[in-house]
């Protein structure tokens, strides 16, 4: 018989956290979690999204077997400033079971509707950063790049069947970095350069303080208002990601663009450690740090994640500038792919440098709407 259990301790959480490896047994795509991250993340450990509001989790059980599960919860600052009523959900998983599905989406929208919310958007990241985005409907070709979604087809029709609309799509682009035509881009990111008298400082840890403090300054000016589902972070939640980023950074990937002291724009990239986590299983011990420092040294490809340039310097090729500098940086040191990700639809901006970058759209990821 199908309950619907509302988990309340770490034997719950790990239960929450391991259900995926039943989902995904056959499945060669998918890439394991660490689950000793993922408990840390899901207990509130430098999580922004989960101390913005109250939260909890929910297990599908038939008998004792796990077949499904949500993250529901309230993103109070998101809901204050945007002047809106509606909660969230993340992290769903269910085996191919419509009454799983909506069993699930039930005990969610109820839980919302008893403390006010009036819609429910999902799946949003469960750490309000650019990880687990959405749900994959198109691109299931491969593996996901690090901190993307992955989900097996039949999730699209649970969240139509139930009722939940589309609210936005995330695009993702490939970039073939053999054929970046280096000479064309050179003199064109040169000219503008020159022209509007910007540069392209490579990301100094040494200065991690420093280089933090300029990104909240660009995402301060470059988020636009009437976007309805971000809210440029506090200081505190970018220090918070890049702490959580930083062991996995390789600096010739994060850019920051300067005219004088000013911050005008930037680019996070990260090699794609899902080449690594696909071979720990979940774990790095006792046997997963020497298959981790192994495979570390053997990542072809990186993802290209977050790119932002202030209002009064777009279209003056900043975007392309950056984006050349990555490419440059990442053929040198034998990176073969990049995946410029997750692009909402509406950032036009971005689309346009990253297909200029000889970016292909291959994948896309559905974020759901539905008043409750």
């Amino acid at each position: 018989m199908l309950q619907i259990k509302e988990v309340h301790d770490v034997k719950g959480l790990k239960k929450f956290i391991a259900l995926p490896w039943t989902i995904y047994k056959n499945d060669p795509n998918w890439v394991p979690p660490l689950r000793g991250q993922q408990l840390r993340t899901l207990q509130g450990k430098n999580n922004p999204l989960l101390a913005n509001g109250e939260h909890t989790f929910f297990l599908a059980q038939d008998g004792e077997k796990v077949v499904g599960r949500i993250l529901v919860g309230v993103n109070r600052k998101l809901n204050a400033e945007k002047k809106k009523a509606e909660g969230y959900l993340s992290l769903f998983e269910a085996v191919d079971d419509q009454e799983v599905a909506f069993a699930l989406f039930d005990a969610a929208s109820r839980w919302l509707r008893a403390r006010g919310l009036t819609s429910i958007v999902g799946p949003v990241s469960p750490t309000n950063g650019d990880d687990n985005r959405g749900i994959l409907i198109q691109g299931f070709d491969g593996p996901p790049v690090l901190m993307n979604s992955y989900n097996p087809p039949y999730y699209e029709s649970f969240f139509e069947a139930y009722g939940f609309s589309k609210d936005m799509d995330l695009f993702a682009f490939y970039l073939d970095v053999a054929s970046l035509d280096t000479e064309r881009f050179d003199r064109v990111v040169s000219y503008a350069m020159r022209k509007y008298k910007f540069r392209i400082d490579r990301f100094d840890r040494k200065q991690l303080e420093r280089e933090i403090r300029d990104i909240k300054t660009i995402l301060d000016l470059a988020m636009p208002a009437t976007w309805e589902h971000l809210t440029p972070p506090s200081l505190e939640e970018i220090r918070s990601e890049f702490q959580a980023l930083v062991q996995f950074m390789d600096a010739d990937l994060v850019y920051i663009a300067r005219a004088g002291t000013e911050p005008i724009g930037f680019v996070v990239g990260l090699p794609d450690y899902n080449q690594v986590l696909k071979r720990l299983n979940g774990r790095l011990f006792p046997f997963g740090w020497a298959k981790y420092l192994w495979y570390k040294r053997r990542i072809t490809g990186a993802r290209v994640f977050i790119q932002f340039v202030v209002p009064k310097f777009r279209n003056k090729a900043v975007n392309s500038a950056i984006y050349h500098r990555l490419m440059v940086a990442a053929r040198k040191k034998g990176y073969t792919y990049g995946e410029g990700s997750a692009i909402a639809e509406m950032n036009k901006e971005s689309i346009r440098s990253v297909e200029g970058a000889g970016g292909r759209l291959y994948r896309t990821y559905r974020i759901y709407r539905k008043e409750i």
